[in-house]
């Protein structure tokens, strides 16, 4: 299967109108940051399901952190799961990873660590080359089915976007509760190797100047950094269109200054 075909392919996944995406198993996906990547979306295809409101992601802005469409099934996502893996096997594609992100936080979904058990046994069956990895924002790490799945992957990125909280709740706009020191707090306390994730972008945000990159939240999350001690760090900016059109790509010079600085505290950092 040629990068080309897996363009066309992921096409016919995506609404063009919404960037939701239309399927619970999509791609395979070139990623950036895990090489040829099986996508699963545990969420409803019809609305996205967060518990951030984020004025960069590439799937809108969020309506609510509770599903206004169902839920699929635990046994839905493995059927289809199943499928798209038997299909790449026949066709020769080495998949790297299994990567459960989609429609927003996939951990919300209530069911997640036996979807993630299941993932895992078709995963030894059809490509046992490939990681389980989850893309989440490390919100319910204290939910003890969202832990159980996470503890169960191969690999966990967790999204650390803001150094400050104030930053925080422009950048990740989260609903309830939520704050910074207790997201830190979680990704402290989990147990097990965890890489982060993280966005920069500057521009306007709901009217006003917002950067994120400035140096003064540059240094405040780098302590956060220090802190959590990932096993690596993953730093990006924008590459796709974003629900806020009004924000700004931050250069590849100052992202690659900024994994300069995670590698002096000798952690190992990639920008994108």
């Amino acid at each position: 299967m040629t990068r080309a075909n897996l363009a066309k392919d992921l096409a016919h996944d995506i609404d063009p109108a919404t960037q939701l995406h239309l399927t619970y198993v999509y791609g395979p996906v070139p990623s950036r940051r895990l090489g040829l990547s099986l996508g699963v979306n545990p969420l409803p295809v019809e609305t996205k399901v967060c518990n951030f409101d984020c004025p960069y992601c590439e799937c809108g802005w969020t309506v609510s952190d509770r599903p206004a469409g169902r839920m699929p099934s635990a046994e839905t996502l493995a059927a289809e799961l199943e499928a798209k893996l038997a299909a790449c096997q026949a066709q020769g594609v080495r998949l790297d990873a299994i990567t459960f992100a989609g429609n927003g936080e996939p951990t919300l979904h209530p069911r997640f660590c036996q979807i993630i058990e299941a993932a895992s046994a078709l995963r030894d069956a059809y490509a046992p080359q490939a990681k389980i990895a989850v893309l989440t924002n490390a919100t319910r790490l204290r939910h003890p089915d969202a832990r159980a799945g996470l503890m169960r992957a191969d690999i966990r990125q967790f999204k650390l976007d803001a150094g400050t909280e104030a930053m925080f709740r422009r950048v990740d706009r989260p609903f309830g509760g939520l704050t910074l020191a207790r997201i830190v707090d979680d990704i402290c306390a989990f147990d097990a190797p965890k890489m982060l994730q993280s966005m920069f972008f500057r521009g306007q945000s709901a009217g006003a100047p917002i950067d994120s990159a400035a140096p003064e939240e540059v240094e405040a999350w780098l302590r956060h950094v220090a802190r959590i001690r990932p096993t690596e760090v993953h730093l990006y900016s924008l590459d796709r269109t974003a629900a806020e059109p009004t924000l700004e790509k931050v250069s590849p010079g100052e992202l690659e200054a900024i994994a300069e600085r995670v590698r002096a505290l000798g952690i190992p950092a990639l920008a994108f």
